[in-house]
């Protein structure tokens, strides 16, 4: 018997559907999504742009920007954007299925930072629905808040409006990640006032450890590894998770635990 007629006769059997469900999957090649990053400034969206940009899993990414300027990462490029009014920006030129949105304010030592395009949370509606006319269909927001003062309803839920207004612009994928930043240095206070701050900074010590600001890198490599796995649905997360797991590698795990929970919770 020939090789040819002998593989014509093991076809159907279940040897060979095993087999062929263990190989590659045939068909068209998996096609890696655009990013679009708007507040790519600060140590968080440094962190952010460079862990999602080399991360493999993302075709090209374009950041938001007030004026050209070039870039030194690779496939990384800059997309200018003209004033602060969203709803007369042109949608035809860019295109992507991921957006990510952080607020963080550029640092005033970096030049490069100050050309970049930040957005402030009053934009926030009207910057989503922008980002779904590029073809965004997973947004992911980094919301800060004073740490230690958020409530727990509001920590894992819509904790305003413009969060249900945003939620119900129907993106396929939606990420909010309540990240706790450090409250901001007193600059120019008087000596008596920069006395009081430091008085009451032993107030820090009564916020637990997980509500507490996390490295950027942190957040970096949570949204890295969340935006591998997660479902369809809006998803909120908190600081604590972010301080679970010690490892780089642990994040991921990390990641399909909290994905776990919610989902047998869903079922129950």
């Amino acid at each position: 018997m020939s090789i040819a007629s002998e593989n014509r006769s093991t076809r159907g059997t279940p040897l060979h559907m095993l087999q062929a469900a263990l190989g590659p999957a045939r068909g068209t090649p998996h096609v890696k999504p655009g990013l679009i990053v708007a507040g790519a400034t600060g140590a968080l969206g440094s962190e952010v742009l460079r862990r999602l940009a080399g991360s493999g899993c993302i075709a090209h990414t374009q950041v938001l920007a007030r004026e050209p300027m070039s870039t030194g990462l690779a496939q990384v490029v800059i997309a200018p954007v003209s004033g602060d009014d969203i709803a007369s920006w042109s949608a035809s030129t860019l295109a992507a299925q991921t957006g990510v949105v952080m607020f963080e304010p550029p640092r005033l030592h970096h030049d490069r930072e100050r050309a970049l395009w930040t957005p402030v949370p009053a934009q926030l509606v009207a910057l989503a629905a922008w980002l779904q006319r590029c073809g965004v269909t997973t947004l992911v927001l980094v919301l800060p808040h004073a740490q230690g003062s958020l409530p727990q309803a509001l920590r894992l839920g819509l904790a305003s409006l413009a969060e249900q207004e945003l939620a119900a612009l129907g993106f396929e994928r939606l990420l909010l990640l309540r990240s706790a930043q450090k409250p901001p240095r007193p600059v120019g206070a008087r000596p008596l006032a920069r006395i009081a701050t430091w008085m009451l900074s032993v107030c820090s010590y009564m916020i637990p450890t997980a509500a507490l600001p996390v490295r950027p890198a942190r957040v970096a490599e949570f949204l890295d590894a969340a935006l591998r796995v997660l479902p369809p649905g809006t998803h909120v997360v908190g600081t604590e998770l972010l301080w679970q797991g010690g490892k780089p590698q642990d994040m991921q795990a990390v990641v399909q635990a909290w994905l776990n929970t919610r989902l047998n919770v869903q079922e129950n």
